[in-house]
């Protein structure tokens, strides 16, 4: 609003020196055309006379009536005095009240205006006026062209009366008018800006209580609404971690407690002497299933801080991802006799090699594949393949069981996510072995994603890039001492 005033009233005082210039202007003009008129006038009127006094000439002629007609036409405020070539005043037209016939212009402006100098001064001529004033001055000449009269048309004001003003005047009710307007405009679109700024503020407020359900209204489609929009995104995101963290928390608590639980009621019951001798081996070895359990616990936290910190770096090579899955088959053979299922291992060659970190692909793929035979049905399809595509080699498993709901797709590879809420099938996960996998993916540049079906099949597919062939390793020859030796 400051700006907007201060550039009204520089625009306004532009345009009054643009109007007062212009009307002074215009005044000069008129009062020299009006000069010269009464002078042409004059002149030959008293040319065409019959008598040789000036005075006479002016007094038993209609020249007062002819000059006020002249004066009326300019509509103009202005004054004439018409004196003789000795400077006595003949005749006064709407002259201000102390100017009168009969007295004498001061010898000096006399003097001037005979000498044929051009006159026209904002004087008050040598005191002859009351105060300053716009004289035009000339001469009248007779036959021979000498200095018969002295005309003056003269104005107390130095230009057109009334009309800087009325400009002056327009210009200030205009920037009234904008500036109320402009106020106003302010006031709406201020608030129509900061009550949205506001709500966000009340609504962060709200996050740093706990409380992420709160959302803002979205209105229009300026940026305004593009920042709420994004806002509410936010608090999507916010209120979905700390459910997620919640839900970790559950997990882990259960995690924990009910193998500390188990362990402890039975090394409490071997040392009491509760469980016989003959029976403790069998209680032990579920003391050590119990503790591996929280070791595979605990290992999944530290790869999440790893990762997370940046220290878990990864040493790319090239190596057989076929013979990965033939192993991985191999160390989940009891567990898929178990189920009975329908194992292919569906391979496009014999031997693919990529180029990636072999221990953490290692554990991309038995994360994929364990997570797989939990899942299945019995009797149902389990199959992994591998194809080369666009410079790509392409990782599939794929089962047939419960699969994923559509609502749990966009979530899978989330921390602490875990779409076996029930823990039915899942009974040692926490949710971190998806966000892990994707992560190690990730941090090779390449992509993993599912395809499923809710109660019919599940498919997780990644990317690698290929590598060739390892070199096969040189033998150094024995010598002929070491031969013998051996």
């Amino acid at each position: 609003m400051v700006i907007i005033i201060v550039g009204f009233v520089a625009l306004g005082i532009i345009l009054s020196s643009f109007a007062s210039s212009y009307s002074q202007n215009m005044k000069d003009d008129s009062m020299r055309s009006t000069r010269d008129t009464l002078i042409s006038y004059l002149s030959t009127g008293y040319k065409a006379s019959l008598t040789t006094d000036f005075g006479a000439y002016i007094y038993f002629s209609d020249v007062s009536l002819t000059v006020k007609h002249i004066i009326a036409a300019v509509n103009q405020d202005i004054y004439v005095l018409i004196a003789d070539s000795s400077g006595m005043i003949q005749m006064t037209v709407s002259a201000p009240d102390g100017i009168d016939n009969g007295q004498k212009l001061p010898q000096n402006t006399v003097y001037t205006i005979k000498s044929g100098e051009t006159f026209e001064k904002y004087t008050d001529l040598d005191g002859f006026f009351g105060s300053k004033a716009l004289v035009y001055g000339g001469t009248v000449e007779d036959r021979s062209g000498a200095t018969a009269g002295i005309v003056l048309v003269c104005s107390n004001s130095p230009s057109i009366s009334g009309f800087a003003e009325k400009t002056v005047q327009t210009v200030v009710i205009a920037i009234i008018w904008v500036a109320v307007a402009a106020l106003i405009s302010v006031i709406f679109i201020t608030d129509k800006i900061i009550s949205p700024i506001k709500q966000m503020s009340e609504a962060a407020k709200s996050f740093s209580q706990g409380n992420f359900d709160v959302r803002v209204p979205v209105k229009g489609n300026d940026e305004v609404a593009e920042l709420a929009d994004a806002f509410n995104n936010m608090a999507s995101s916010l209120e979905k971690n700390e459910d997620m963290r919640r839900a970790f928390l559950a997990n882990v608590s259960h995690d924990l407690r009910t193998p500390m639980t188990t362990i402890a009621g039975f090394v409490d019951s071997i040392l009491s002497g509760a469980i016989p001798p003959e029976k403790q081996n069998d209680y032990l070895e579920i003391v050590s299933s119990e503790v591996k359990r929280l070791a595979r616990l605990v290992n999944s936290l530290l790869d999440i801080s790893r990762i997370q910190a940046g220290d878990r770096k990864f040493v790319k090579v090239p190596f057989d991802i076929c013979e990965m899955s033939r192993e991985i088959i191999i160390s989940l053979e009891q567990r898929l006799e178990a189920k009975n299922l329908d194992v292919r291992f569906e391979p496009e060659e014999d031997k693919m090699y990529v180029n990636a970190d072999r221990d953490a692909i290692y554990q991309v793929l038995y994360n994929i594949c364990d997570n797989a035979v939990k899942f299945s049905k019995k009797g149902g399809i389990y199959r992994i393949s591998h194809i080369k595509r666009d410079n790509k080699i392409y990782t599939a498993v794929y089962n047939e069981g419960q699969g994923i709901s559509k609502e749990d797709l966009p979530f899978v590879f989330d921390r602490f996510y875990k779409s076996d809420k029930s823990r039915g099938l899942d009974k040692t996960g926490v949710g971190l072995g998806l966000y892990i996998v994707k992560t190690i993916v990730n941090s090779h540049g390449e992509e993993i994603w599912v395809n499923s079906a809710a109660g019919e099949y599940c498919e997780f597919v990644f990317t690698l890039a290929p590598a060739d062939a390892p070199a096969p390793k040189k033998k150094t020859p024995k010598t002929e001492g070491e031969t013998l030796s051996n």
